[in-house]
This record gives C-alpha cells, structure tokens and sequence, in this order.
C-alpha cells in the first residue's frame, strides 16, 4: 500500500473512532468551558457540515445555524474553533470597542503562507509592530490623498483605454462582454501605482492573467482549513498547483522589481528625483522590527506578496463591484436615465469626467453606495483573532480563535434597510434611512463592506474614487442596455470575491449619437 492509500486509511479509521468518542469532546451547547453555543463536533474534522457542503453553500448553512443558536455561534473547521458573528451590536463591540483586543489575525496554512509571504502582507499580517509598519506604508504611498492625486495620469489613461476597447467592441454591433476589458483596466492601473511606470500590454496581461489564477485557486485552498496537517499530502494536485502559479508569478514581478531598484540606484547616483515613484519602491528600502527588536529589510519574496496584494486585491474587489452597479443601471434604465442627467449637468458636451467633478454628483455617490450594500464583494471579513483570551456577552472566545464577522447580515439588515434586497440608491440620498452614513463604522455599524476598527480597509477612499471615475465615465460615454431586451441574470457565484454567475453583456451605444433619445 502506498502511502496515500495509508494515509487514507487512518483518516477513515480516525472518522470511525471519532464518531464514538464524540459525546466525550464537543457539545452542542455551552456547557463546555463558556463558548458560544453551536451544533455538535467530531474530533478531528469538526462539524460534519464542512464534509456534506461546500465552502460556496456554507453562508446559508451558517444562517440556519444563527437562527437555532443565535448571532453568536462557535462551530468547528477541523482543529480550529470558529465563532461567527451576525449582529451589528456584536460586531461593533468586537471590531471598535474592543477593537485592540481582536486586530489579531489567525495563523494560516502553509499553502496560503506561500502566497502571502508568510503572513507579510497587511491583509493578514499578525497584530504588532510589524502589521503597523506595513500599514503605514502602504496608507503613506498610495493612499493618502497627495498620493492618489500623483496617481491621477494613470487612472485616466487606464479610463482611456478602457472607453475605447468598449467603443471598439460596440461598433461591431455584438453585445459586449465588459469583464475581461474592466480587469484590464485595473490591473493595469494597480500595476503602474506598483511599478511606476505605464507596463507593455503583452506583459499586463500575463500578470492579469496569474493573478486571476492565483484568486481562482483561492477559494479552493479551503479544504486545507479541515485537515491541514495532512491536507498537503491528500490534495498534493493542489498544492502542486499553488506552487506552479507562486513561480510563474515570481518570474513575472521579480524582473520589475530589480528593474526599480537598479533604476533608483541610477537615479541616485545622478542625483535625480524625477521619476514616479511607486508603491513598490518604497518596500525596497522598507525595514521591519523582528522579534528582538532588531531591524531588517524586506526579503524578496515578501515584496512580491505586497506587490501582489496591491494587484489582487484592488482589482478584484473593485472590478466585482462595478460589474455589479453596471448591471443594474442596465437592470434598472431609470435608475441609468437620473444618473446620465445629473453627469450630463456637471460636465459640458465634449469634456471627459474630471476627478474634481465627482463632488458635485451626490446621485452618483448614491449608487456606488448602494452598490457596496447590495452587492459587497465579499460576504465575511477577513477572520480576527483575539490577542488573548476574551468574553464576549458573557462567552468566551479563546486566544487563537477565528472570529468571523458576516457583512452581509449588517448590508441586508431589514430592521435598518427597507426593503434590503431591492437596488434603490435614493437610500442615501436626504430622507434615506442611508443618509449620512458613515461608512467607517466610528460610531455604529449599519453597513460593514470595508470592515470597521484597527483592521478596516485602508483604501476605503481609494476604492470610492475608482468606482465613482469609472462609472461617471462610462454611464457618460455609453448608453448601456440589456442585449435583446433580456433580463440580467442577478445570480451570484463564488470565487475570490462574490460575483456574477453570468458575467454581465450589454449593447453598448454611443452618447454622441443617442444624445436627444436619452434626454
């Protein structure tokens, strides 16, 4: 018998041990210590439910689970506990108020180590000093607003290129499929604020295309939470998989990296400023705190993973959202009409969409608002960890443990949002139970898509402006329709964010010939 086969084996015997030693473990109650009630767990690999579901049905198993134990529930993945929130007053008790004590992460499995660089990247970074350098940095080279400005020539031209691959596949006269020329656009754009400069298309698109993979295989990398001491052993295909993307990744970004550093290096030499700087300079000379205390720079594969983190995580969400509004404005046409109308008076007949123009279009805000509630790319925060032991409502939550907050429960909350499933951006207009929403969450939490406290989003800002431009400038440019009168397929599907089982198709028409039908 080969090894697999053995492994396999005690697996099945272990399952079988499990089953009757059960009682002597996990409760389906509180009884055992204070946790938080939950169903029934098998030593080993936790609630059954994780081996009858899978990680895509697991948000409706888990609604289930809240209304029989409460918004408060401990379940099981394997060896790891996991307590999942769906209260807004819990949630902000956690995140806010006692946001110090759970802006831990949870330590990963080694195949999500390989992609994050062992935890160095800010999304998942453990809570110290070494998040806080990270964070820092990050939030001085790109997001603070002198530095998103110095990003602005790219965003335009990224906004250029995009309106002309759609005006060029428009003119066919077929329906346009909008995601592959919206992931271009941002990669794109994430790529220049990484590297600093405008990259070659041919070498955009292989980086567009292993950071798709390396999100694809995201999700799939799951089935490591249930056993990970042996899961590298029974799903080595995947592992196998993981470690093809990471070398074709490695060999796509460290050329650009070495090709900044040798060009700073030159640049200092000549004693010249003059070139763009970019996120992924300034981690070249970065320097984190150990565990002693001491100093030391970046290694490589840690600056891949920032840099990656910046590609994936930007493009992704951001391109999940816009396809999400663009289908309803196509969904809804009076929704489209009001929005086309309020543009159509802020920016005069033959000017593109100015950053500076997007103050002035409060229905515009509306929409990129609703479309954050409605359709927030993900459904979870990224899991907290307390950095001790915590209670929580009288229940303990022990160091270590997964805390999981459910965005969805705050977005689509019926005792805060009317009619919460419906696409009505007049929410968060005056008279809206969402106006003057503040979407950081300092006070209470009615909407949770950038999450809330010390691990909130740092690019909140950011993202706002992208899916305002864009949208402004495509709603500006185009009239968008369903092809052949059809309705939008609204179904959701699950990958490294929640989007579009059905990528979105419309046809497209040119303002400047459609100027008097629209008005």
């Amino acid at each position: 018998m080969d090894i697999l086969g053995l492994i396999l084996l005690s697996l099945a015997l272990s399952l079988i041990l499990a089953f009757f030693l059960c009682p002597l473990f996990f409760k389906s109650c509180p009884e055992r210590g204070s946790l938080s009630p939950g169903p029934p767990a098998f030593p080993l690999v936790g609630n059954l439910f994780w081996l009858r579901h899978s990680f895509c049905e697991i948000e409706s198993v888990l609604r289930r689970l809240r209304d029989t134990y409460g918004p408060m529930v401990t379940i099981h993945i394997g060896f790891v506990p996991t307590v999942v929130i769906s209260d807004a007053d819990l949630a902000y008790s956690i995140l806010v108020e006692k946001g110090s004590l759970f802006a831990d992460r949870p330590p990963t499995t080694p195949v999500l180590r390989v992609l994050s660089g062992d935890q160095c990247v800010v999304s998942d970074c453990r809570y110290g000093p070494a998040w806080r350098v990270l964070r820092r940095n990050m939030t001085a080279v790109i997001l603070h607003p002198s530095r998103i400005k110095e990003f602005s020539h790219y965003r335009r031209r990224a906004g250029g290129v995009h309106k002309d691959e759609l005006r060029r596949q428009a003119e066919v006269g077929e329906p346009v499929a909008v995601l592959d020329s919206f992931r271009y656009a941002f990669i794109s754009l994430f790529a220049s604020m990484c590297f600093g400069e405008n990259l070659e298309e041919k070498t955009v698109r292989e980086i567009q295309r292993v950071q798709h993979d390396i999100s694809v295989h995201f999700v799939k990398v799951n089935v490591f939470l249930i056993l990970p001491r042996v899961g590298n052993y029974i799903y080595w295909r995947l592992w196998r998989k993981i470690g093809e993307i990471r070398r074709r990744q490695e060999g796509l970004l460290v050329p650009l990296i070495k090709a900044r550093r040798e060009r700073s290096e030159e640049m200092k030499k000549r004693g010249e400023d003059s070139f763009q700087f970019s996120y992924g300079d300034s981690l070249l000379n970065l320097e984190l705190p150990d565990e002693e205390g001491r100093k030391r720079k970046l290694r490589e594969e840690e600056i891949i993973s920032l840099c990656s983190e910046i590609l994936t995580a930007g493009t992704d969400t951001t391109v999940t959202v816009l396809q999400w509004i663009m289908a309803n404005l196509v969904k809804h046409q009076h929704i489209q009409a009001r929005l086309f109308e309020e543009i159509s008076a802020v920016v005069r007949d033959g000017e593109d969409v100015e950053e500076e123009d997007l103050g002035k279009l409060p229905f515009l805000r509306a929409v990129i608002m609703e479309g954050l509630r409605r359709h927030p790319p993900a459904h979870f925060l990224l899991p907290h960890s307390p950095v001790e032991d915590a209670t929580v409502e009288g229940y303990l939550i022990p160091r270590g443990t997964n805390v999981n907050v459910t965005v969805t429960e705050m977005n689509w909350n019926s005792k805060v949002w009317s009619n919460p499933m419906e696409f009505r951006p007049e929410r968060f207009l005056p008279g809206g139970e969402g106006e003057g929403l503040e979407i950081t969450c300092r006070k209470e939490i009615k909407m949770l898509t950038f999450g809330a406290g010390r691990r909130a989003c740092p690019a909140l800002d950011l993202a706002m402006l992208h899916l305002g431009y864009f949208v402004a400038d495509m709603v500006r440019e185009f009239e968008w329709n369903a092809v052949n009168g059809e309705d939008v397929d609204m179904s959701e599907q699950m990958e490294f964010t929640i989007v579009m089982k059905t990528p979105l198709k419309a046809t497209l028409l040119p303002r400047a010939r459609n100027t008097k039908q629209i008005l």
